[in-house]
């Protein structure tokens, strides 16, 4: 198993990435502190994990306030006696969301208030600076382990109406780099994920909504390759599952020596692609 021993925090752990990854890393050995600002779903994903026959407690905690993450790693320190990977998952669109999802907002860039930056700056950006800065003095005790931050393609290439969210995530990307330079003397290693596709709607969904449990790709209906954007054709869509296990790659001593990398985990070769049209002899379609 590749984190059999370990203690993992995963902040954002209720639904999504996080709910998948408690599960997957409970599998792999590891023993779990589920973090979560919804009680009721940090819970819920408890609840899966020692179904399965995994060691996890549950854990209520804003990344976005210092005070709550730092008392939530310390919880986790006093239950299993360690800690050897922070994930700091926790992550929020900001206000206007993606326009075409159905029923999204559209709020044009001057309209954003200092409240909606503050907030996505807080949970995106804030949220990862404290979950490490709390993570720090345990792995130093442990000499050494692992922070994770998940960061996002929209950190490396532009989309429409998310420029905050942008904005947060490329900062993700700097501090991934910094802390690698900064904490590596002490045999602690930083990277991050980019999703690009494979990720939970709950994302884009109002706070409490269910958990779906399946990726964008997943829920929207029968997989079509050929219909997809993604530069990648295969004949299943893009899952958790996928950001998933480069997630345990880079937590398990597998990547024992990657640090300061932001991997793009799913991009199925969409941020390789160039921004004009080409005539379709050119980029032809595969062979049947």
């Amino acid at each position: 198993m590749k984190l059999n021993g370990k203690v993992v925090l995963i902040t954002g752990a209720g639904s999504g990435l996080g709910r998948h990854c408690s599960q997957l890393f409970a599998a792999e050995g590891a023993k779990v502190c589920i973090v979560d600002i919804d009680s009721e779903r940090a819970q819920q994903t408890l609840k899966l994990v020692e179904q399965q026959g995994g060691d996890a407690i549950a854990i209520t905690a804003d990344v976005a306030e210092k005070d709550q993450i730092t008392s939530a790693v310390q919880q986790g320190v006093d239950h299993f006696g360690k800690l050897d990977v922070a994930w700091a998952n926790a992550g929020i669109i900001s206000r206007g969301g993606v326009p075409t999802v159905a029923g999204a907002e559209f709020v044009a860039f001057e309209d954003l208030t200092e409240a909606d930056w503050q907030h996505v700056l807080g949970v995106n950006l804030s949220g990862v600076v404290y979950t490490a800065q709390a993570a720090v003095p345990a792995l130093k005790a442990n000499g050494g382990g692992t922070i994770l931050a998940t960061s996002s393609a929209a950190s490396l290439v532009a989309y429409h109406s998310i420029a905050l969210y942008s904005a947060t995530k490329a900062g993700v990307n700097g501090l991934v780099r910094g802390l690698a330079l900064d904490l590596g003397r002490f045999g602690i290693r930083v990277n991050a994920i980019a999703p690009a596709h494979g990720m939970s709607p709950n994302f884009l969904m109002p706070p409490g909504a269910p958990v779906v449990g399946q990726s964008y790709e997943e829920v929207a209906g029968p997989w079509n390759p050929a219909a997809s954007p993604i530069p990648l054709k295969l004949p299943r869509p893009p899952s958790l599952c996928d950001n998933a296990k480069v997630a345990l790659f880079l937590v398990s001593d597998d990547s024992a020596y990657m640090s300061g990398a932001t991997i793009g985990s799913t991009d199925g070769g969409t941020l390789a692609r160039v921004g004009m049209w080409f005539e379709e002899d050119l980029n032809p379609p595969p062979v049947a």
